[in-house]
């Protein structure tokens, strides 16, 4: 009997957990490349916030779920810790509505539910169709796999050691709640948990109270994963966690001194095992909405004050927004992490790159330190990011969302080509005019001044382009490059020309000035790659004949 039980529980439990990775998997490919916008934009408002919280956490089937991508998006920057509160607090209801649907007996129709969704997917060959087919596969082989488990627990009603040693479990609260604290944790599912806690309960394996005590344990722990996912985060990221943990504890506390109280009023609502228990998880995680929904203003505060941010600026040459617990869950939403930290890679190269040409007018020994070390930063986070990509693209991911990491992944390696040619050849340069003490000519100098400032004018609008996904402007710097090819060819021969005719400085500064400009040549070149990536992989779009003119214009103007 306990080899049949046994097993029993683990394959409803695969089940359950797979179900739910399927469920996610599918809605992932659905919505979640909007996911992000939807977060960022919808939770201005707390109350908003509240329902937006609740919805996603309805469709995914997992508050740990929502609250491990909230921590994504705030170490990212994309939300503030004010703005995740609400949500935290609205996944806490969404996670509920499991358990309600548990009570109405939705496991009874389970197969028809798989046997629908496997038809969708096997029968049509429309991505669109086969994602909702798996997303109806999922949630049919969730609550599956708590039907698997409920029949494997039916005969242990009958045992007398495991009744007596559930029996036990309301003489000891905080053991229970410790227990299913535990156990949440090490499936990473409230959902789950409190599925298996109104399957005990119905089997009349744990009393409404013991019941009341697991369930207060489940909410807990479903916050141990969003902590441990915070840890090495940024402090904004920590703090939305810690929130989370807090909210929950507090709840618990809250009512733990009403406990009888509690089960007595879920009786009088109904007289069903499984209503009871839903109901409990349903009032208690609205009572904590309700409760600190009109204070997240001072809990941020509060929250602010026991975490702070750090003092110094020790994780400089660590990625910011690159947030490794987000991969698996939302692959979408990583590849919008990967493009800030790009983004941000972006800025530092263009600041390099502006800054090479004053080091040569003011001979900057310090300002020169300042690019090198910039360089080692660009390639510290080049690197992170290309292995983070790398990750992404080991996820199921659409065929857009292939293309864009790909084009991520050209973008990030054409800018630490950048870094490395200021480095390897600028920086060498600008050391061999500081210590010679050559000055140019002042006609050369004005060359490479233009030269310069073409190619930051170049650098800055495909910054741009990729700042706001804008195509046209991408493939404008695409065509606006070749004019550096011409102007670097025309630079050499008045250079040359200088020479002939005998001026001193540009005799002595020749072999800088010709690897210089050949430098801001090479340094366009990997802009205009990564104009392309933008344009073609990045924002998967090609050029037709009305934007093309479009641009044709543009650059005549230019």
């Amino acid at each position: 009997m306990w080899l049949t039980v046994i097993f029993g529980l683990l394959g409803g439990m695969g089940l359950l957990l797979y179900g739910m990775y399927v469920l996610r998997e599918g809605l992932q490919k659905i919505a979640g490349h909007k996911l992000r916008n939807i977060l960022s934009s919808l939770t201005q408002n707390r109350f908003v916030g509240l329902s937006v919280g609740a919805a996603v956490t309805i469709l995914f089937q997992s508050s740990t779920a929502t609250t491990v991508l909230l921590v994504g998006l705030a170490s990212a920057g994309v939300m503030s810790l004010r703005q995740t509160l609400p949500v935290i607090l609205g996944a806490d209801i969404g996670t509920t509505v499991t358990a309600q649907l548990i009570a109405l007996k939705v496991t009874e129709i389970s197969l028809p539910i798989v046997g629908l969704g496997a038809t969708i997917i096997f029968f049509t060959k429309r991505d669109r169709y086969r994602r909702i087919g798996q997303v109806l596969l999922g949630f049919g082989l969730l609550f599956l796999g708590l039907k698997v488990m409920g029949d494997a627990m039916y005969p242990l009603r009958d045992e007398p050691f495991f009744v007596s040693l559930l029996a036990t479990m309301s003489d000891f609260p905080l053991l229970a709640i410790l227990a299913a604290a535990l156990f949440t944790f090490l499936i990473h599912s409230s959902a789950a948990a409190v599925g298996i806690i109104m399957l005990m309960a119905i089997q009349d394996l744990v009393t409404l109270k013991a019941a009341i005590y697991l369930l207060f344990g489940a909410n807990i722990g479903t916050s141990f994963t969003a902590v441990l996912s915070s840890l090495g985060s940024s402090r904004e990221a920590q703090r939305v966690a810690i929130a989370h943990l807090l909210f929950k504890v507090a709840g618990v506390l809250l009512f733990l001194p009403f406990v009888n109280q509690f089960a007595h009023l879920m009786v009088l609502i109904t007289g069903s095992t499984a209503g009871q228990v839903a109901n409990v998880h349903t009032f208690f995680n609205l009572t904590i909405a309700l409760l600190f929904l009109p204070f997240t203003g001072q809990f941020a505060a509060f929250l602010n004050r026991i975490r702070p941010d750090e003092e110094t600026c020790a994780l400089d040459m660590r990625p910011k927004y690159l947030d490794q617990e987000i991969i698996i869950s939302s692959p979408s939403l990583a590849l919008g992490l990967a493009t800030r930290e790009i983004v941000r890679v972006f800025d530092l190269v263009h600041n390099m790159t502006s800054n090479a040409n004053q080091v040569f007018e003011k001979n900057d020994r310090d300002l020169l330190d300042t690019i090198l070390y910039t360089e080692e930063k660009v390639d510290n986070l080049s690197r992170a990011t290309k292995t983070y990509l790398a990750n992404v693209l080991r996820q199921p991911l659409s065929r857009q969302e292939f293309g864009r990491a790909m084009g991520l992944i050209h973008i990030i390696t054409d800018l630490e080509h950048i870094g490395d040619i200021i480095e390897k050849s600028i920086a060498h340069l600008a050391e061999c005019k500081i210590y010679g003490g050559c000055d140019f000519s002042e006609s050369g100098w004005e060359e490479l001044t233009i030269m310069h400032q073409r190619v930051c004018n170049l650098m800055e609008k495909t910054q741009t382009a990729l700042v706001t996904g804008n195509a046209n402007l991408a493939r404008l710097a695409v065509q606006l490059q070749p004019k550096i090819v011409s102007m670097e060819r025309s630079l050499r021969q008045f250079h040359i020309h200088r020479l002939r005719i005998g001026v001193q400085k540009s005799e002595a500064t020749s072999s800088i000035h010709l690897d210089l400009i050949n430098a801001y040549l090479r340094i366009s070149e990997h802009v205009r790659n990564i104009a392309l990536a933008i344009a073609e992989e990045v924002l998967g779009e090609v050029a037709t004949e009305e934007s093309a003119a479009g641009v044709s214009d543009q650059v005549a103007d230019s």
